[in-house]
């Protein structure tokens, strides 16, 4: 009896209906793609973050008068004798030209530029390296020497993450006021569609909790089916993009792209948020449409 007088307050299929499916499978989908795309930049950033800062770079310039091998040699001597160092590791003539090529290009004799070498200092966890010890002692006995402690990396790094975040959080806000919104108005057509049979069972007793529950348990299927669509389209793109990030990885645009996002692995964690957004927006699908019909009613009391 009560399914029977559900469907005729609320029809379970309709165009409306329908529509508002796929209005909040879309709102869904996009939502997910947002968090999801924050959550990986974070996580790579991170990861950016901690390998940075486990590293610094000694540069030892050429200078006239001066052994350039000799001069990295003694670095690397120097870096490997200061407490808070856990390796050092200097590259080779060869290896520092080939750090020009994709700005140069191959086959350029460089022998005759002056291409500074550089010694790779990997930080202990453990110790704390005193940077300005190890600057003066490389500034007294390697003229032309510096080093890079990739602050200013970190902080741009920094500053670019929090960017991100806050970037996909005023979207996601955008897009749930525009489901908020597309939920009203499907509400709003729904109750036109059955003014009559609304203002007949309010008028003959039933209580507006009754009535506006009838309301929310309809939308709230409505968004919980168009929140799974969209969530489950949201997981199958991110899926997608990791196979093509595996087989673009071996091209340098591959390398910077996983660079910048990862490897595309969905980790439990946006699993999770893809779940809680989806089962979010049905909730807010059911809470909108009921307050919305309660305060309708009450306006006719």
């Amino acid at each position: 009896m009560g399914r029977r007088g559900d469907m005729a307050l609320v029809p379970a299929a309709s165009i409306a209906g329908r529509a508002l499916v796929t209005v909040v499978a879309i709102m869904t989908f996009l939502a997910s793609l947002t968090a999801g795309a924050a959550m990986l930049i974070s996580d790579s950033s991170r990861g950016w973050q901690d390998e940075v800062a486990r590293e610094m770079t000694i540069q030892i310039r050429p200078a006239p008068g001066r052994d350039l091998d000799a001069d990295t040699n003694k670095a690397v001597e120097l870096a490997r004798k200061t407490p808070g160092v856990a390796s050092v590791r200097a590259y080779s003539k060869a290896e520092a030209e080939e750090l020009l090529q994709p700005w140069l290009g191959t086959g350029l004799d460089l022998s005759e530029l002056p291409v500074p070498r550089l010694v790779i200092v990997g930080l202990d966890k453990e110790e704390r390296l005193d940077i300005a010890v190890l600057r003066k002692k490389l500034a007294d006995s390697i003229p032309g020497s510096s080093i890079d402690d990739h602050r200013v990396w970190l902080k741009r790094l920094a500053i670019m993450a929090r960017s991100v975040v806050f970037i996909a959080a005023v979207i996601f806000a955008l897009v749930l006021a525009a489901m908020i919104l597309a939920v009203g108005f499907a509400t709003q057509g729904t109750m036109a569609g059955n003014r009559e049979i609304i203002e007949v069972l309010h008028f003959v007793g039933a209580e507006d909790g009754y009535i506006s529950r009838q309301f929310q348990r309809h939308f709230f299927r409505l968004g919980l089916r168009g929140g799974a669509i969209g969530g489950g389209l949201a997981i199958l793109t991110f899926l997608g993009s990791g196979l093509i990030a595996s087989w673009l990885r071996t091209s340098p645009g591959g390398e910077q792209l996983e660079a910048m996002f990862g490897d595309f692995s969905l980790g439990w964690n946006i699993y999770g948020a893809i779940a809680l957004i989806a089962a979010g927006i049905a909730i807010v699908t059911g809470f909108v449409s009921r307050v919305i019909v309660y305060r309708h009613l009450r306006g006719l009391s």
